[in-house]
């Protein structure tokens, strides 16, 4: 027997996504998904009045599940059919069946609205997961709503925030991304019973030419996949748009992620916060004192391979020629699964940094320290104007004193940097222009006092916007994980 690590494997299956999101997109659930569809249809025929027994869709059923690969692998190998191949192995093991197996359908009557059931099942698993680590973020956010941090813009120091509502602009990132994949799950339509360019020539036939009986079978068959809507016009495929736009919002998660991640990155970098880290995990092969971003790194870099599959979505959409041609066919067998499986380990990976992140206070806070006198000489400027000073000539002195602190913190250790000349509260203290307001200069020194209303905005978030559209969700209340393991490696 060949040894199968003489082969390439694929690592979104071998490494990094779930079992839930694996088992999606098996051979196993893809094919007797294909079986329910051809008993739907029977059932269907049968109820609309055609010549198609109980007993046939009884032995139909009872097949369901005993797929046989090696018959199937023998029938395409000659055939070169993998729908056909299908047909024929069921209709061997189901021989009083085998008239009725597929009638009046076309290929894509299984291919197509299988695929349509299964991306359905994938965007369960991801509503589940996206819930789960909103409320991780959550929970983070609302334990450090009030913790002073410095914000940045341009990435330089600009004013102060908290860890918590940077924490809740993640998470309002992702509650769009949940509002996006409820929306595509809510309209997600069914292809239907269409025929092979979508006239529904052959059940018109079928029917003798009873036009409402073959829209009866549409939505009959519809209705028995659980699907509340369908395409009303189709080629022989259902709109490719639906595949872009399925893309796209698992695009978007990946996009928030890697955002996340990114911050999480450079602030584990100042130390300020890290990723859940082993007790026996090693950062480096060659540095036995690193502590990498391991998770972060990989869910940035699943991220972008995300991202980039999502132009197959548009790509395949915008380049199919009237009613369909093939070259869809490949790539949809590589784009849409692997997407799911990316953005399923990037979900399960960002739940497990978000549950198990560490905040170092002492750290927030002397990063803060190094920056917070310049944004209160601004308050302490104020005050010494209300005490009667020019605010002009205030300014200019404050600038002159910034200046000498910012030149000395370059200029030497940083184990000198407890001196005065490198201390600008302490500089403007002992300045004769701010002598009135010297007092005040400890009041002005507070973090809280520049925080603004951060800690109202994260709460107000998190109740008003990200409760009720969780409270909303199916199958989320009480539970959220929706019954999805958790077993990705991390």
């Amino acid at each position: 027997m060949p040894d199968p690590r003489d082969r390439y494997q694929n690592p979104l299956a071998e490494r990094y996504a779930s079992e839930d999101m694996l088992r999606v997109f098996s051979d196993n659930h893809r094919y007797r998904t294909w079986r329910r569809l051809w008993i739907a249809l029977a059932e269907s025929q049968a109820e609309l009045g055609l010549d198609v027994r109980e007993d046939q869709i009884a032995e139909m059923r009872a097949h369901v599940e005993d797929i046989d690969y090696e018959r199937v692998d023998e029938h395409e190998r000659v055939l070169r059919h993998d729908v056909v191949a299908h047909i024929r192995a069921y209709a061997e093991v189901c021989p009083t069946a085998a008239p009725i197996i597929h009638l009046g359908a076309t290929s894509c009557f299984v291919t197509d609205n299988a695929d349509i059931v299964l991306i359905r099942g994938a965007l369960e698993i991801v509503r589940s997961r996206l819930v789960r680590l909103l409320e991780g973020l959550r929970d983070f956010a609302l334990e450090h709503r009030s913790l002073p941090t410095l914000a940045y813009t341009h990435f330089q120091p600009a004013q102060l925030t908290t860890v918590g509502k940077r924490a809740a602009l993640w998470a309002q990132d992702f509650l769009l991304d949940l509002e996006e994949i409820d929306h595509r799950l809510a309209t997600l339509r069914f292809r239907g019973v269409k025929g092979t360019t979508g006239t529904q020539a052959s059940f018109l036939r079928l029917f003798d030419g009873d036009s409402p009986k073959v829209e009866e079978l549409d939505a009959l068959v519809t209705e028995r996949m659980g699907f509340a809507e369908r395409f009303r016009v189709t080629g022989q495929t259902y709109s490719r748009k639906q595949d872009e736009s399925v893309l796209h919002a698992l695009s978007g998660i990946a996009q928030s992620a890697h955002k996340m991640t990114n911050d999480i990155r450079l602030l584990q970098r100042f130390g300020e916060l890290e990723e859940p880290f082993g007790a026996k995990q090693v950062g480096s092969s060659a540095m036995p004192y690193k502590r990498n971003p391991m998770r972060c790194e990989r869910i940035a870099s699943l991220a972008k391979h995300v991202i980039c599959e999502a132009q197959n979505g548009a790509w395949i959409h915008g380049t199919q020629w009237f009613e369909r041609t093939l070259d869809d066919s490949a790539n949809r067998r590589l784009s849409i699964p692997q997407s799911f499986l990316g953005v399923d380990a990037i979900l399960v990976l960002a739940v497990n940094v978000v549950e198990g992140m560490v905040v170092y206070p002492a750290v927030v806070r002397r990063t803060l320290d190094e920056e917070l006198e310049f944004m209160a000489s601004e308050n302490l400027m104020m005050l010494a104007v209300r005490a009667g000073g020019d605010r002009q000539v205030l300014h200019e002195r404050i600038r002159d004193h910034a200046m000498a602190v910012t030149q000395a913190r370059r200029s030497v250790a940083r184990a000198s940097m407890e001196g005065h000349e490198t201390s600008l509260l302490a500089r403007l203290a002992a300045d004769p222009l701010f002598a009135a307001v010297r007092d005040r200069i400890d009041e002005v020194g507070d973090p809280a006092a520049y925080i603004g209303r951060s800690p109202e905005q994260v709460d107000a978030f998190f109740r008003d916007e990200v409760a009720p559209r969780i409270a909303r969700l199916p199958g989320t209340s009480g539970e959220s994980t929706g019954g999805a393991s958790w077993d990705v490696r991390v």
